[in-house]
């Protein structure tokens, strides 16, 4: 982009962000595509400050994609922006604790995350009590603190006879899944499969971060457990090594939420192990240039 446009669009920013016009979302959703790390950030910020005057929903969604942004002082505003939001940026709260947590993350935006978090998340909560919440399964009214325990383990409401029960299948599944990884990679991971244990070598080879099979939530009140997650691109892999009827309707319920969320995905399949490293970091590359 040439420096006399992106002056012109940075401006134009700045002034829908002064206007008090809920009509200047559109544009500045627009602008936040902006090939322009300035204009993105000016984009980013106007929106912030125009909470309150615009719809929160689409204002949130237009501000969610940025916290992955490439250019740090986009994310930066980015988070800043959606503590305006307060209680209506809920759904960001489990990128914005990832943001918190990457050993990548600058410290600026750190620390503009941190606040915006805390934030959000007080004014879920004060939000949250002044509802009645009722159990998912059999339909009671919660007590504060049955709400409160069941939302800590699963994101779900539940009372506290259906929490034992969701617990208890839940630790047999947990189980299941630990007893068929059986196979160990050379940094120690113990994983599933020959395709997983090639990713695994791989991350390490490249000092890449990695968290494997960890419970993620990427939707509000829904859960997945992804292959592979990598705080420093937020970046998800997910190595498809099944051909059964139920798991490729799981596959697609999964890259169904992925798309919904915008987050960025690496699929692997076992036709890539015989050139697992070479994939898995050409896809990598690619994802990082968007």
């Amino acid at each position: 982009m040439d420096t006399a446009n992106e002056r012109k669009l940075a401006a134009r920013a700045a002034e829908l962000g002064r206007s008090a016009d809920a009509r200047a979302l559109k544009e500045l959703a627009a602008l936040t595509g902006s090939a322009s790390p300035l204009v993105r950030r000016l984009a980013a910020s106007a929106i912030g400050k125009l909470a309150g005057i615009t719809p929160a929903g689409p204002s949130v969604r237009a501000l969610h994609p940025l916290l992955s942004d490439p250019h740090p002082q986009v994310r930066q505003y980015a988070a800043k922006a959606l503590g305006a939001f307060g209680a209506d940026a809920k759904e960001t709260l489990p990128d914005l604790r990832d943001l918190c947590a990457s050993p990548e993350e600058k410290d600026y935006v750190k620390r503009s995350v941190l606040t915006a978090g805390k934030i959000i998340a007080e004014a879920v909560r004060i939000a949250e009590a002044q509802v009645v919440h009722c159990c998912r399964r059999c339909g009671v009214q919660l007590d504060p603190d049955e709400y409160a325990r069941s939302q800590k383990a699963f994101q779900r409401s539940f009372c506290d006879h259906c929490f034992d029960e969701v617990f208890l299948d839940r630790r047999n599944f947990e189980t299941k899944v630990d007893l068929q990884k059986t196979i160990r990679a050379k940094d120690g991971t113990w994983v599933q499969s020959d395709g997983e244990r090639l990713i695994c070598e791989a991350l390490a080879a490249e000092g890449i971060h990695y968290r494997y099979d960890e419970r993620f939530r990427i939707l509000d009140g829904y859960a997945i457990r992804p292959d592979f997650y990598l705080p420093s691109f937020d970046v998800y892999i997910e190595y498809w090594g099944m051909d059964t009827a139920d798991y490729k309707i799981g596959m697609l319920k999964k890259q169904q939420l992925y798309q919904q969320q915008a987050k960025k995905v690496i699929s692997l399949w076992p036709a890539d192990k015989p050139r697992m490293r070479e994939a898995l970091l050409d896809k990598l590359n690619k994802l990082k240039t968007v």
